[in-house]
């Protein structure tokens, strides 16, 4: 019986002689599998991000280069062998922005995250915990009805400190009675955003990176487009109340949902609850009021 499975071996063998298979360890097939996901990933960063554009003008100067050695225009080659270096420094200046958010990105992947806090328990303060939750849709909710703006952030895993260094320190407990004399218009607190850390009021008037998306609906104001543009920095979220509309918004991951009503905006907070799956979560169901701008 072994002589005929390796006489059907050397058969297999002979018969694909002609066929080059390249002598491959383990360590090779990790090294493809590991390229390829770093390639995945960056071709996805890039068709998501404002890179994309901006690598599209780097190609057509790359095909203008290229054709310049295929003609051999030894001039434009001289010159662009010269700045080489200016041109190097020009992209890293240029895709800054990008390079700084893939880098967020890399840090908030969960793979990262656990290896550098495996050690490290977790405190109870960064839960954003259901006494806050409660009081924060309160607060909605009444703005809402009364119309009155206000922007609130809610620091997730990523450090808003740069931006809580822009306005006033406070140091309170989240009240729906302490945010709404905040926000009342006129009073010298009631411009800019509202920073809540580990369930705590730590500053107020901060200011926040508008995005520059082009997609963003033109009715929504200012507020708006600060709250989307820090929710794109970083992994907090932001409760926007219109002024002109008292419509309740919340901008998370990038994205704005919009027309909430008092269950909506509660779902929405729930999920930077880091609740562990065994501990009881209240309704996640949204209801009406919950669609994305």
């Amino acid at each position: 019986m072994a002589d005929m499975a390796a006489s059907i071996w050397s058969s297999i063998k002979s018969y694909l002689d002609w066929f080059y298979f390249p002598k491959m360890s383990w360590t090779d097939v990790l090294d493809i599998l590991l390229i390829s996901y770093l390639l995945y990933h960056i071709l996805l960063w890039l068709k998501t991000s404002r890179a994309w554009t901006l690598l599209r003008g780097v190609a057509i100067i790359a095909l203008f280069l290229g054709l310049a050695a295929l003609l051999r225009l030894n001039t434009i080659l001289w010159i662009a062998r010269n700045l080489i270096n200016v041109v190097l420094l020009t992209l890293i200046v240029l895709f800054q922005p990008e390079l700084r958010h893939a880098l967020d990105e890399l840090g908030r992947k969960n793979i990262l995250r656990n290896i550098i806090n495996s050690s490290v328990p977790k405190s109870e303060n960064t839960i954003l915990d259901d006494r806050t939750v409660f009081e924060l849709v309160k607060t909605a909710t009444v703005l809402s009805k009364s119309k009155t703006g206000a922007l609130i952030v809610l620091e997730h895993e990523t450090p808003l400190g740069e931006y809580i260094n822009t306005g006033i320190s406070l140091d309170a407990v989240v009240t729906e009675q302490l945010l709404e004399n905040i926000f009342e218009k006129n009073t010298p607190l009631h411009d800019g955003a509202v920073i809540i850390k580990n369930n705590r009021i730590v500053a107020a008037t901060c200011y926040l990176p508008l995005t520059d998306r082009t997609d963003v609906n033109k009715e929504l104001g200012t507020r708006h487009r600060a709250g989307l543009g820090i929710s794109e920095a970083t992994d907090s979220m932001t409760i926007i109340v219109s002024e002109e509309t008292g419509g309740v918004s919340i901008a998370h991951g990038g994205v704005l949902y919009r027309d909430l009503d008092e269950n909506g905006i509660r779902t929405q907070l729930e999920k930077i609850q880091d609740k562990p799956e065994d501990r009881p979560v209240k309704s996640r169901k949204l209801k009406k009021g919950g669609r994305k701008a």
